[in-house]
C-alpha cells in the first residue's frame, strides 16, 4: 500500500500506554509486552492483541570524550541506581520513558536515589549535557548517536560510548562490549530490549500490515541503516554472470 499514511506521535512510554488503552492511537512501538493488567482490557473486549518483535534496541551509555574511562560494569551501574556511595552521576532522557523504567527493574528498586540520578527532557538534551559536562554519564537509546542524527553532529562529537561488561556468570560478562550492531544481534551487548510493534485493532488492517513489512527484507534494511540490530538477518543473493570478451 504505497500511498497509506501514518501520523506518528512520540511519547513516554507511561504517557503513549495510556494513549493506546484509551484508543487514541492505534499502533504502538515499544521495548516491552503489553503486561497481564493492560492485556486484560483488550480481552474482556474480545480484541486480539497482536505483538511481534521487529529490532533489538541497545541501551548506550556516553560520557564526554576527554574522559579517562572508557568502560563501565553493570555493577557499577547498578550501585549508582540503589544508592551506594559513587563518584559517577547518571542521567536519564526522560522521568517517564521506557529507559528509565528499564533500570529501575535492572536495580529492583521502585524509586531512584536523591542524589547521582538525573533526568532531562529528551534524548537530545543528554547528549548536549553529556558534551559540555565531564562529570555525567549519558543513558540513551543507540539510534540516537547514530550517523542519522544530524542535528547533534556537533555535540556527538565530543562524546563517546562506553565499553560494558556484564556481572559474572551472564552473557557478557568476559570482557566490555559497546553496543554495536553485532554485539546486539550477538546478545553479548549487556543493555539490550525488543522492540516490539503492538496493535489492537481487531482485525486486519493498517497495523498488521505496518507490523509484517516492518519483518520484511525491506523494513528489516531500513532497521539496519538506524543503528538498531534487526529482528532477522536477511540473505543477499548475488547473481555473477561471466562477461563476454567479445
Amino acid at each position: 500500500y504505497p500511498v497509506a499514511k501514518f501520523e506518528t506521535t512520540v511519547k513516554p512510554e507511561e504517557k503513549i500506554i495510556a494513549a493506546f488503552l484509551n484508543d487514541s492511537v492505534r499502533v504502538i512501538v515499544m521495548p516491552r509486552l503489553l503486561n497481564k493488567q493492560e492485556e486484560k482490557y483488550y480481552k474482556q473486549r474480545g480484541i486480539k492483541i497482536n505483538s511481534v518483535r521487529f529490532a533489538i534496541d541497545g541501551i548506550a551509555l556516553i560520557t564526554n570524550k576527554d574522559n579517562i574511562d572508557s568502560t563501565i560494569t553493570v555493577k557499577e551501574v547498578i550501585d549508582v541506581l540503589q544508592g551506594r556511595n559513587s563518584d559517577k552521576k547518571l542521567v536519564f532522557d526522560n522521568a517517564y520513558s521506557s529507559t528509565f523504567q528499564y533500570f529501575k527493574n535492572l536495580a529492583n528498586i521502585s524509586q531512584f536515589p536523591a542524589k547521582n540520578v538525573y533526568s532531562k527532557n529528551s534524548s537530545n538534551e543528554v547528549i548536549k549535557l553529556v558534551a559540555q559536562d565531564k562529570n555525567f554519564i549519558g543513558i540513551l537509546g543507540v539510534n540516537w548517536i547514530s550517523d542519522q542524527n544530524t542535528e547533534m553532529a556537533q555535540y556527538l562529537a565530543q562524546v563517546k560510548m562506553l565499553g560494558v561488561k556484564n556481572e559474572k556468570g551472564k552473557v557478557g560478562s568476559d570482557q566490555f562490549y559497546k553496543p554495536t550492531q553485532e554485539n546486539l544481534i550477538n546478545g553479548v551487548y549487556p543493555f539490550l530490549r525488543n522492540v516490539n510493534i503492538i496493535e489492537c485493532e481487531g482485525r486486519d488492517g493498517l497495523g498488521t500490515g505496518f507490523a509484517t513489512w516492518l519483518r520484511s527484507q525491506r523494513g528489516q534494511l531500513i532497521v539496519l541503516k538506524s543503528g538498531l540490530g534487526p529482528h532477522k538477518l536477511m540473505p543477499r543473493e548475488i547473481n555473477l554472470t561471466k562477461e563476454s570478451n567479445k
